[in-house]
């Protein structure tokens, strides 16, 4: 029988924590856990103790909307872009999500392994935790299924806890752009049951935009993917709203992810609703546009929103929460205390994991941030050095500075 190991968090300025009461700071000086879990805010004799020089603890960050499932970048876009080129005509050109493919299909799956746990490697060093990572640079049934397996290897691999999302509606591979309905019925007919036989996604998402997936085709998708017990997420109002908002609350979705083009009345509609909004400034940043989320007129109606940095080879090659959460105070009006519970405890509710991870409390996973700095107010002002000690994932060490 393996022995229970604990751990003793000592000389602690201040714990920030959020949960469904909203954000509080608490002067414990302790912090003690058992086995991974947190189990109390007092002194006990532990087999390790960790000082932390007088600083800060968090939970760690949780980034709901990533996807690290590819070869290469896209960087050549970027220059098309800064040249005045749009994300739509890069797409319309051969570029995009469908250029993202190739790398998927000709890749050995050990190499891509390799490729995104060096990027996870990345991304507990910025102090997230957990990402939510998604399929849909395979655009077929076999290399959707791989690139799951990928996110399922490096999850038994890796300290970061991946959420693996299905996302063959991503966008209409070459083959099939004469053909979008021969399209929708691969996913349907063949790509959801084997997914779902599969066991590795929880949750399904669609891009439903003007040029990818409209709204009765969403349905479908969404309807096909429930039926197989797969959970909704939808891509929506990036570049249009055509109404993704009320389908994504009609078909009960944990969350809807971008929400540039959003409008009052979507807004309004989420905040009589459960849906999460999880808010990517960082690809309004990188595609070089103007127009961010309405993440201001969100919160005051009453929705709930989440940050996520959409971490992907094109549109948003971002691994840094610190960022995500400046970008948010200067682009989105936001409070530093708004971006922190987005980054953390709002973003457990959009993966629905918000019992287990996102705040600091007994009986949850100790998934912590150490840091080098004395309040949440100081994090956007080093989002470039990120002033971290530590991460603790599952009551262990995962990054040390």
């Amino acid at each position: 029988m393996n022995k229970t190991q604990t751990i003793l968090l000592k000389n602690i300025n201040s714990i920030v924590s959020a949960n469904h009461q909203g954000l509080s700071t608490f002067n414990s000086s302790f912090l003690f856990l058992e086995d991974g879990v947190i189990k109390s805010f007092e002194s006990q004799p532990a087999d390790i103790e960790i000082d932390c020089n007088g600083k800060m603890i968090t939970p760690g960050f949780i980034d709901a909307h990533t996807h690290p499932v590819f070869y290469d970048t896209r960087h050549k876009e970027f220059l098309l872009r800064m040249k005045g080129a749009s994300y739509e005509e890069i797409a319309q050109n051969g570029g995009g999500i469908v250029s993202s493919r190739e790398g998927v299909m000709n890749t050995p799956i050990e190499y891509l392994v390799e490729k995104i746990i060096s990027r996870m490697d990345q991304f507990i060093r910025y102090g997230t935790t957990t990402i939510e990572a998604k399929s849909g640079y395979g655009l077929d049934l076999d290399n959707e299924l791989k690139s799951l397996s990928c996110i399922d290897m490096v999850n038994k691999k890796h300290p970061i806890d991946l959420v693996a999302t299905f996302m063959g509606a991503h966008a209409i591979p070459s083959e099939y752009k004469s053909n979008k309905k021969k399209y929708i019925d691969l996913i349907c007919n063949n790509m959801i049951p084997a997914v779902a036989e599969q066991g590795i996604a929880l949750y399904n998402d669609v891009f439903c935009e003007k040029n990818y997936f409209s709204l009765e085709e969403t349905r479908k998708i969404v309807k096909t993917g429930k039926d197989f017990g797969l959970i909704p997420r939808l891509h929506v109002d990036e570049f249009e709203d055509i109404g993704g908002v009320e389908l994504a609350i009609e078909m009960e979705a944990a969350s809807v992810d971008h929400l540039m083009a959003t409008s009052k009345e979507s807004i309004k509609a989420l905040a009589q609703n459960d849906v999460i909004a999880t808010l990517l400034p960082g690809t309004t940043f990188f595609l070089g546009k103007d127009k961010y989320a309405p993440a201001r007129q969100l919160i005051d109606s009453g929705a709930s929103i989440a940050l996520a940095t959409d971490f992907n080879p094109g549109s948003s090659h971002l691994k840094n929460m610190s960022f995500i959460i400046i970008l948010s105070l200067m682009k989105m009006n936001l409070s530093v205390e708004e971006a922190f519970i987005a980054s953390t405890f709002n973003a457990a509710k959009s993966l629905q994991l918000e019992d287990s991870i996102g705040s600091i409390e007994i009986g949850k996973k100790a998934d912590l941030i150490i840091w080098n700095i004395d309040s949440i107010g100081e994090i956007p002002y080093h989002f470039m050095d990120v002033p971290i000690q530590k991460v603790i994932k599952s009551g262990k060490i995962a990054f040390e500075a």
